[in-house]
């Protein structure tokens, strides 16, 4: 499929943003320490970029060719909508206290917020804390996933599974992580229950993101991000039967969301095919018998709106 669609960037996408995160990261291993220490931070934090480097030379490579942006692309500014971001942010983070109540409640470990306060107090402090969850992660990924992949992926196939399929290839990319000591996958291990519940849960973390993407854009998916991962280290989830039910919440609340609402994008293709219908009218009426509507616009992947993918 990346072969049918490397006119819309997503080959240059994935291939940028693999080569120079996974670089960085094995850079990292090469040297051995942890995370949080130099020299090894430094590969580590800027390995995390590497969606961003993917999404940045897919739009100059569009710039260069003068070429149009994807028709599922949202714009960056979304007026009003934008105010979505913070009951989305809300909802993600509901969905990991739900899920860790649930497992409790099912005979689990109990909710333990003293990590979670001597990790905000070993940062300095709430607000460094939310700046660093910010930036390491929602800023350094969603321009990429959601905001370059998503809408390319979008334009051959549903919500689903462009979801599903980019929260795979998302669950790949996190891999090196296991092996660079102090990260939160390296402490859950690849080859235990919990590895597994780590990489399973990126695929409803995706479709959700990329619910909220299509709800208000980039700034809605990196809430949601930063709402899944703030909270996720605050409470400290790492037991499996925790992130079991997490998974499981996630799952429930990504479909009932899914089902329940209305693509934006259908609502584009209907204005389009009316906007056709009324130029062949027009066309006919005036005499001109050659004229037909340009479904460049209309039916073609790539159409005319703004997005910063």
């Amino acid at each position: 499929m990346f072969e049918q669609k490397s006119g819309s960037g997503l080959r240059l996408f994935f291939t940028v943003t693999f080569a120079t995160t996974w670089a960085f990261w094995l850079t990292a291993i090469a040297l051995g320490g942890s995370a949080t220490s130099s020299p090894t931070a430094v590969p580590y934090l800027l390995g995390g970029f590497g969606p961003v480097f993917g999404a940045l030379a897919v739009r100059a490579r569009r710039a260069r060719r003068r070429g149009p942006v994807p028709a599922r692309a949202v714009p960056f500014r979304q007026g009003v909508r934008t105010f979505l971001a913070l009951p989305l942010l809300v909802l993600a983070s509901a969905t990991v206290v739900g899920g860790a109540l649930l497992a409790n409640l099912l005979g689990g470990p109990g909710v333990n917020l003293t990590e979670g306060r001597e990790l905000i107090a070993t940062m300095g402090g709430a607000v460094p804390f939310f700046v660093s969850m910010l930036i390491a992660g929602p800023l350094a990924e969603e321009p990429g996933w959601r905001g370059t992949a998503y809408p390319r992926l979008r334009a051959s196939m549903g919500r689903v599974g462009a979801g599903g399929l980019l929260g795979a290839v998302w669950a790949v990319w996190h891999l090196p992580l296991f092996f660079i000591e102090g990260t939160v996958q390296a402490e859950l291990g690849l080859f235990s229950w919990s590895g597994l519940m780590f990489s399973l849960s990126v695929v409803p973390v995706a479709l959700l993101t990329g619910y909220a993407y299509e709800r208000a854009g980039v700034v809605a998916s990196v809430a949601v991000h930063l709402g899944f991962n703030a909270t996720m280290a605050v409470l400290t989830v790492e037991s499996p039967v925790t992130q079991a039910g997490v998974l499981g919440v996630q799952i429930v609340v990504a479909t009932v969301l899914l089902a329940t609402s209305r693509e934006r994008g259908a609502d584009r293709s209907v204005r389009a095919s009316r906007s056709d219908e009324v130029q062949v009218n027009r066309s006919v009426g005036a005499g001109l018998p050659d004229a037909r509507p340009d479904r460049a616009a209309a039916g073609a992947p790539y159409g005319d709106s703004r997005t910063r993918g």
